[in-house]
């Protein structure tokens, strides 16, 4: 268990420009994704759902981005921001879609259901590191994106959680500034 605490002690994102091949292969995608759903899920909803990018979906979906990007963020896009999007999830070999989903049910809040898919994204990048993978949990415009979510096919409950990027990390990152636990944490009285 010390391995593990010391992994959580000095694990850090990657930068999505940093992470090449190889990702990850068929069977460790399997456990880095039953890994994410190990999450807590009051009243078993499974509040979340995943969508897997690889190989030539990548591209194929970057030509959406671009598409939306042209459509909904500038009026006229240069091209460089255009072949940016087009290689938006080129820039590692793997790319999960965490997608939120809140379930009306009594007795379980949407707040702790977006909470639960939360949980699923950074257990899906923990999982990964374990792997020895370098990850990077972001969102960026295509998440919040009418556009994008058309093209996802999300329903109305849905939203993105986070694109999960996924491959070899080519530099580790150096730490950066922690908060000092004086400053955050504090002892109810009683």
């Amino acid at each position: 268990m010390s391995s593990l605490i010391d992994m959580l002690l000095t694990r850090r994102s990657s930068k999505p420009a940093l992470l090449r091949e190889p990702g990850p292969s068929a069977d460790e995608l399997q456990q880095i994704l039953t890994a994410a759903a190990r999450v807590p899920d009051h009243k078993k909803l499974v509040p979340w759902r995943f969508i897997v990018f690889e190989g030539e979906a990548r591209a194929k979906f970057g030509e959406v981005l671009a598409e939306v990007c042209a459509a909904e963020e500038t009026p006229e896009p240069s091209p460089v921001r255009l072949d940016t999007e087009r290689a938006r999830l080129t820039r590692a070999p793997v790319v999960v879609a965490v997608i939120s989903r809140v379930v009306e049910k009594p007795g379980a809040p949407e707040w702790e259901q977006i909470l639960s898919a939360g949980a699923c994204c950074f257990n899906l990048c923990l999982a990964a590191n374990a792997l020895g993978y370098g990850t990077s949990w972001i969102t960026e415009w295509y998440s919040y994106s009418p556009g994008v979510r058309k093209a996802l096919g999300l329903a109305d409950n849905e939203r993105v959680a986070g694109f999960i990027y996924i491959g070899t990390a080519t530099e580790k990152q150096p730490d950066r500034e922690r908060p000092a636990l004086a400053d955050i944490v504090t002892r109810w009285p009683g």
